[in-house]
């Protein structure tokens, strides 16, 4: 059994690379290359799904809260926003 679980855990990963690179934005995918040729890369199974997380795979997008500015956002909870205070 110890002698699988490497197997599997590759496995996985390359099933989840290929998924995720067949799923991925086409404008979004970064390294130089068309997305037809990323995913034929993906096909090797260890190489091919450590260069797609490495030099493929879009980045995520920065959470709309990550400069640290509210933005807009409305408060939670009433004792957090300043106009529920106010009107007290």
């Amino acid at each position: 059994m110890a002698r699988l679980l490497p197997v599997i855990a590759v496995l996985a990963a390359w099933l989840y690379a290929m998924v995720d690179c067949a799923m991925a934005d086409r404008a979004a995918v970064r390294g130089g290359l068309p997305k037809a040729a990323w995913f034929l890369i993906t096909v090797l199974p260890a190489l091919g799904t450590v260069l797609w997380f490495i030099f493929g795979r879009p980045r995520r997008a920065a959470p709309p809260n990550a400069g640290g500015n509210r933005g807009g956002r409305r408060p939670v909870a009433p004792d957090d926003d300043p106009d529920f205070l106010r009107g007290l």
